[in-house]
Formats: C-alpha cells, structure tokens, sequence
C-alpha cells in the first residue's frame, strides 16, 4: 500500500472567521494553530503546508485568565547593546490588541520557513469588521 502525498494542486484551502470575544487566549491559539497547519485534514503532512486561511476578529477583546494582564511580558530586541524593551500585556493590549493573538498563534506554529509560510495564511483584526468576505469565510467557534 503507497503513502498518498499531497501535491500543491490538491490541496483545498478554505477560510475560517474565529470570533475572539471572551474567548481564553490559549485556547484560541492553539485551535487557529491547528487550522493553519492543516492538522484538521487527513491528508495533514509535516513538512508541507496544508493549512487553510484563518481570520480572527474582536482581538482586542480576547480574554486572559488569572493576572495575565498585569504579570504577562512581551519582550523585544532591537539589535543593538542594551535594546531589550519589556512591555506588559495590559500595555500591549492598549497600544497594538492584534499583536496579543498574533503572537500566542506564531508561538504555537513550527519554527522554520515552514512555519513562517504558515503564518502568512493567519489574519487578525482588532475589531469585528474584516476585508475577506469575497473569500465566502467559514464561522469557527472556539469553546
């Protein structure tokens, strides 16, 4: 019995809108991280990205658990000697909302071209508004 590989002609990418609000950010991340591998579909293959398109709105509103808001950092550097800049989620939430799930969703995807290719499929809006509807996107609740 052969394995079946996928080609990139037969591979079927859909649209999915996840809805964001009061959804815990984990869980959010781990389920759109799912979907942009392609983990979801039988034909999923490591080293080949079969994942569909993901969009997730009211981003802004996503839920922390515990005292996340407070205790959370984000850290980045600049480059140069001394250039690491510490902000807390509250201020991350305030200054750039997209920036939360964006992040927690990157962090779950592999790190590699790979991944990188993935993660051009994920958009994220911080209000509940979005440009992608000619797409026909499918809703996706998240529990």
């Amino acid at each position: 019995m052969k394995t079946a590989i996928p080609s990139p002609g037969d591979i079927d990418r859909k649209w999915h809108v996840i809805d964001a609000q009061d959804v815990v950010l984990g869980r959010l991340a781990s389920k759109a991280a799912l979907i942009l591998m392609g983990k979801n579909k039988p034909m999923y293959t490591p080293y080949i990205d079969t994942g569909d398109h993901v969009i997730v709105l009211n981003a802004a509103k996503v839920k922390l658990t515990g005292r996340k808001e407070e205790q959370k950092i984000y850290r980045r550097h600049s480059g140069y000697p001394g250039g690491l800049t510490e902000t807390s989620a509250r201020k991350v939430r305030a200054a750039r909302p997209a920036r939360l799930v964006e992040e927690a969703i990157q962090g779950m995807l592999p790190k590699n071209k790979l991944g990188k290719q993935m993660y051009r499929k994920l958009n994220v809006y911080a209000g509940d508004k979005h440009p992608h509807q000619a797409q026909k996107p499918v809703e996706l609740v998240v529990s």
